[in-house]
């Protein structure tokens, strides 16, 4: 009768569901069972997000109503909280009168150059300064941290005068070139392919005979697409914003969008719906290029927040 029962508890053991194996992943990663699994948000959390998002928008969306109406309109108390029907007359006005045309086409090719040349570059450097051993390595990396510490506005007399002695003053290069790189690009660069790429594919493709440049070319740059993306949108938005630097460096015949826009204000008495539509009108390439490329931007974001 014992050994009866030892069988039956044996064959329940036996018929019972396990739970699942780890699973091993890349890079010697386990996930415990379970890992993965979809949690679905509640509805504070969607009310919390949908205030977030209102809070985020409304911004905009001032801008936009105080673009459509007109001068009194805007001034009055309460001001407006429906659009007006000068939108596009306002858009028209602030667009001849700064001469908008000119000074995208300017601002997208500084944005545009300062975003690549600092992805290129930031991420060339953080390789080096996280996979290469060379000496002086935590030394120059300091000295690149330290950078950051310094305020800009102290290298604007020479850097003015370094720009007037190479024969940019006036121009878009004297704009460009000092900001080709960035030492927080460079930092975060560092940062992420520190624990994202592993070293044994660098000695795997040291075994083949690739050299430094070759696994940068072929190892790293697939590897560190996620936050490029994300560095690529944050220094296309400082650069196409920056006002500071453009202001003193270019003149008002070959301006960027923010220098444009003082020529909105200039007058004694300021218009301002033409104003806010000259700032909508530099917010538009923006928002179009987060559209096309915020899947992008998003998921490597996020793929940075889960990584490790």
């Amino acid at each position: 009768m014992t050994t009866d029962i030892a069988q039956v508890r044996a064959d329940t053991r036996d018929r019972a569901p396990h739970p699942p194996p780890p699973v091993q992943c890349r890079f010697g990663r386990v996930l415990r069972p379970g890992a993965g699994r979809q949690h679905h948000a509640g509805p504070l959390a969607y009310l919390l997000l949908g205030f977030a998002a209102l809070v985020s928008l409304f911004p905009l969306y001032w801008t936009m109503v105080a673009a459509s109406t007109d001068n009194t309109r805007v001034s009055q108390t309460p001001p407006p909280f429906l659009p007006g029907p000068n939108l596009f007359t306002n858009l028209a006005k602030a667009w001849q009168d700064a001469a908008m045309g000119r000074a995208m086409v300017n601002s997208l090719i500084v944005a545009g150059v300062i975003a690549l040349a600092t992805v290129f570059f930031a991420t060339l450097a953080g390789f080096a300064f996280a996979k290469l051993r060379f000496r002086g390595r935590n030394l120059l990396l300091m000295l690149v941290i330290g950078t950051m510490l310094v305020p800009p506005q102290l290298g604007v007399v020479p850097l003015f005068m370094m720009m007037a002695d190479l024969g940019w003053g006036q121009s878009l290069p004297s704009v460009i070139f000092p900001t080709l790189v960035s030492a927080v690009g460079v930092f975060f660069m560092r940062q992420y392919l520190k624990e994202a790429l592993p070293d044994e594919l660098i000695e795997a493709g040291r075994l083949d005979g690739a050299h430094s440049l070759r696994i940068f070319w072929s190892i790293v740059l697939p590897i560190a697409r996620p936050p490029m993306a994300v560095l690529f949108m944050i220094t296309f938005v400082h650069a196409w914003n920056d006002f500071f630097w453009p202001f003193i460096a270019l003149d008002m015949t070959n301006p960027t969008v923010p220098v444009a826009l003082t020529q909105l204000s200039a007058g004694y008495v300021r218009d301002q719906s033409v104003i806010m539509a000259g700032a909508l009108l530099g917010t538009l390439p923006l928002l179009a290029m987060f559209l096309v490329f915020g899947r992008q931007i998003v998921g490597g974001i996020m793929q940075g927040a889960v990584k490790g």
